[in-house]
Order: C-alpha cells, then sequence, then structure tokens
C-alpha cells in the first residue's frame, strides 16, 4: 500500500485556476490513499480490485487515545470535500454549515474523515479512473457495487488512519444508507451513528426515477457505451437531463413554489416557444449544464445502481432488526416532513428495527419546507438536535470539550 498525503488535504488552487475533473479522477487535488493485492478490495459483485485507491479530507486532529474521528458519508452527487473549497467548482464545502470550527461537528473536537465512496469520480477508484490492466479509463468494465463496498472501502481507509473505533458517522441520503451499513456491518467500530433523511432501501418510485436519469445517459449518442473518454467526448445532454430530474425530487412543492411560482425569466410576456419561459426552467437548465461539469455520467450510472440495490433488510432474512442485533451503538435519526424522496415513514421503519433490536435510539421529524435536500442547509432544529446528540455520545464516550480523552 502507497499513501499519498499533504499537510492540509485542501486544494491550493485558486479560483481562477479550477482543475480539471478528468484528471481529478485518477489525481485528487485531496490526500489519497492507495492500496495493492494485500489489502485488495472484495466486491458483492463476486469481483476483488487489487489496485484501487481512495481520496478524502481531513479536519481537525487525531486525539492521543484516538477516539474521536467522526466519518463523514456524502450522498449521490457529493465528494470528499465536505468542508473546503471543492477544487473544481471552486464553491464552499458542501457540508459548511454542519461541519467546522464550533459548529455541530466541531473540528476544534473532532477529527472528521470524510472520502470520495469507491464508484465517485473525484479521486476514489470507479469507471472514470484509469484502469491499470488497459491503461484507459474502466468505463464499463469497472464492476457494479453496491452500499456495502463503499463501506468496506472506508473501512479500509479507517485502518489506514490507524483508527479501530469511530466516535461517529454521519450522512444523508445516500450517505445515510453508508451510515446504516456502517452500523451493521462494523458495530464494534461505531459508538454513534446519525442517518439523516434517508431509508433501510430503496423504494420502488425511487429506483423508476434513476432509471429514468440512467437511460437519459445511455440515449445519448455520445455516450458511445459507456466510452466517451476513450472517444474525447461525454453525453452531456443526456447526463444534463438526468440531473434536471432527479433535482426536481430533492425539492418540494412549496420550496419550488416559494422560490420561483409562475414567474417569468427575463421576460414580460411568454415567448410561445419552447424557451425557458419560466424561472423554474431556466433554473433546472442551469442545475444540468453545471452538473455535467464537475460529475462523470458512467459515476452516475454506478452510484444510483447501488442505491437501487440497497435493501438491508434483505441482507438479513427480511429481517432489518437482525442487521442491527446486539448493537452497542448510539443512534439518532432524523427525518423532514416535506422529503417525498425519503419519507418519515422510511425512519420511522429504521426506529422501529432500531428498537426491536434493543438499541438505543433518538428519532426527530423536522418541520421543513424545503424537501430532501434540507438536511444540507441551514436548519437550526437541524442543528441543535446534532449537538444534543453529539455532545450526549462524547460524554459517554469519555471526550473533553477539546476532544481529548481515553477510550472508556
Amino acid at each position: 500500500m502507497v499513501a499519498r498525503t499533504n499537510k492540509t488535504g485542501k486544494s491550493s488552487m485558486t479560483a481562477s485556476a479550477l482543475a480539471d475533473p478528468v484528471r481529478e479522477a485518477s489525481e485528487p487535488s485531496s490526500l489519497l490513499a492507495r492500496f495493492g493485492s494485500e489489502r485488495a478490495l472484495s466486491m458483492d459483485c463476486g469481483v476483488a480490485l487489487d489496485q484501487w485507491q481512495i481520496a478524502y479530507q481531513t479536519y481537525g486532529a487525531l486525539n492521543a487515545a484516538r477516539s474521536n474521528a467522526v466519518l463523514v458519508c456524502h450522498a449521490l452527487t457529493g465528494d470528499q470535500h465536505v468542508a473546503n473549497r471543492n477544487p473544481v467548482t471552486g464553491k464552499p464545502g458542501w457540508w459548511e454549515v454542519l461541519i467546522g470550527a464550533g459548529k455541530p461537528i466541531d473540528t476544534d473536537r473532532f477529527f472528521v474523515i470524510c472520502s470520495n465512496v469507491v464508484g465517485g469520480c473525484l479521486g476514489s477508484t470507479g469507471p472514470a479512473s484509469v484502469n491499470p490492466l488497459t491503461g484507459k479509463a474502466y468505463g464499463l468494465d469497472f464492476p457494479l457495487l453496491t452500499i456495502r463496498d463503499m463501506v468496506r472501502a472506508q473501512a479500509h481507509l479507517v485502518d489506514h488512519l490507524g483508527i479501530d473505533s469511530l466516535f461517529a458517522v454521519i450522512g444523508g441520503s445516500m450517505g445515510g444508507m453508508q451510515v446504516l451499513q456502517w452500523a451493521s456491518s462494523y458495530p464494534e467500530r461505531v459508538f454513534a451513528a446519525m442517518p439523516l433523511a434517508t431509508g433501510a432501501r430503496h423504494s420502488a418510485q425511487n429506483i423508476a426515477f434513476h432509471e429514468v436519469g440512467r437511460q437519459a445517459v445511455m440515449a445519448d449518442p455520445d455516450w458511445r457505451g459507456g466510452r466517451y473518454l476513450d472517444e474525447n467526448t461525454r453525453p452531456a445532454k443526456g447526463l444534463s437531463v438526468a440531473r434536471m430530474g432527479a433535482h426536481i425530487t430533492y425539492l418540494s412543492e412549496a420550496a419550488l413554489h416559494r422560490k420561483f411560482g409562475r414567474n417569468l425569466q427575463d421576460r414580460d410576456a411568454r415567448t410561445f416557444s419552447f424557451d425557458a419561459d419560466f424561472q423554474v426552467e431556466s433554473y433546472l437548465r442551469h442545475q444540468g449544464s453545471s452538473f455535467v461539469e464537475r460529475f462523470d455520467a458512467n459515476s452516475y450510472l454506478y452510484l444510483t445502481r447501488a442505491m437501487d440495490y440497497f435493501d438491508l433488510a434483505a441482507d438479513h432474512g427480511g429481517s432489518l432488526a437482525k442487521a442491527f442485533a446486539g448493537s452497542k451503538t448510539r443512534f439518532c435519526v432524523a427525518s423532514f416532513t416535506s422529503d417525498w424522496l425519503f419519507p418519515t415513514p422510511d425512519s420511522r421503519a429504521i426506529v422501529h428495527a432500531l428498537n426491536a433490536s434493543g438499541a438505543s435510539v433518538s428519532f426527530v421529524e423536522l418541520e421543513s419546507d424545503k424537501g430532501h435536500d434540507a438536511f444540507l442547509l441551514d436548519e437550526p432544529q437541524l442543528f441543535a438536535t446534532l449537538r444534543g446528540f453529539i455532545g450526549s455520545a462524547a460524554r459517554a464516550r469519555g471526550l473533553d470539550a477539546d476532544g481529548s480523552g481515553v477510550r472508556p
């Protein structure tokens, strides 16, 4: 195994010199751990990757007892740049409202780790990475992966960092799926778990939305059977449409109405054309066009498929409670009233299973009209909930206010 690191884990690029997303797929502007055959990644599809890597960022300091580490798991189109400027987009980290000095996940107290999932496109091995056997991008030669595969890879990273037990694992949406998988696969390594706006399996409706997005990508003639990187093109139109459709599911009707209503875009009257007459149309087109500049189309196919395959109960004879049997992990589960992608009943099913397994669990349904994306936004009620839970768990862990302490 070879690990490449830098001093800060942050990009040194200026806003006028953003990173090339194609290069980032193999040589990311972040910390990088490379693994060889001695730490091969065994995948659920039966394939073992014997040359693979994982890109990550860290914030804060690991204490002497190595007991204050918090693993952050990102959602479908997220990445490792959770609390620093993204080198590809130049935008702030995607969860800076939650993570940082003095924030609910306090980097003055905790050692925060966030990795790009395997199958992603910002440095961890995925379909945009170079296949060492061919010297070309994997494309569709990359094996199909699961949420459990992502978590196995993260466990290798945690081992590489010399951490036996994580203080907490947190994430929303696909990140929340990873949190649940961590708590099920490695209960002895997770002291506290915070799955937000998520479910223990993907619904038929969610699978259907993902399939529409995948078909949009594959219908683009520039997809080239997944070999677009080799042919120096990309399925921008298809991926843009996929993103537009998905983005609607992240919002609520109330949020769309509040933001846009039926307001026209930079005009006083309808044009009687198929131009973007309405503000909401212009907004979605912008979301689609900006997305294709930072995300790999094949990664989108692979990660949506991984979410579709996720069914934690099915892995345990149909019993979700058995997935957490005997767990000593403390759980904090949160949902949002306007989230129709992962509605509150999904979270309640997790809570009921945890109760049935005898686990320690707290649950809150938060009032919000922001839809599924609420977990990423400035939601004071969520922050208050997480502060209280984290504070209580830290005391039980034996962590002092500055993050020091001995393993309990």
